[in-house]
């Protein structure tokens, strides 16, 4: 059983990643960049460490990525009254428009996985997803 389905995971996985990657190349952005785009838009603005949580890398990576996201005019960081060593950061309009782009390619992918359940399965999935994230990660 184990041996299957770590075979069914590296396949599932390997597909996703090479849709993921198939999206980004049509744009000027990263993986590392489009999933803290992915963060911000679904949370909102966030300081560094929560924004660090949240993509599961260190602070010093996901200071990178946010220069990079600057840069690019996709994020910007905002000082935080009263600290002026905490800055928030948030998505620019630029920043906005990439997020609702790339969450409907997810939306999209989502769909299509559903496609081929019943809709048994598919509450199944999202039960057995939501234990795995919520006990593994």
């Amino acid at each position: 059983m184990v041996e299957n389905l770590t075979n069914e995971l590296f396949t599932f996985f390997n597909g996703f990643a090479s849709w993921e990657n198939s999206v980004i190349k049509s744009s000027d952005i990263t993986i590392a960049e489009a999933h803290a785009i992915e963060a911000l838009g679904q949370h909102g603005s966030m300081n560094m460490k929560s924004l660090s949580g949240k993509l599961g890398v260190t602070t010093g990576t996901t200071t990178v990525t946010v220069d990079r996201l600057e840069k690019k005019e996709y994020a910007q960081r905002e000082p935080v009254k009263g600290d002026r060593r905490m800055y928030l950061i948030s998505l620019t309009e630029k920043g906005h428009k990439a997020y609702r782009e790339h969450h409907d390619y997810h939306q999209s992918l989502t769909e299509q996985i559903l496609s081929v359940l019943t809709e048994a399965e598919g509450a199944q999935f999202l039960a057995i997803l939501r234990k795995i994230n919520a006990e593994a990660f």
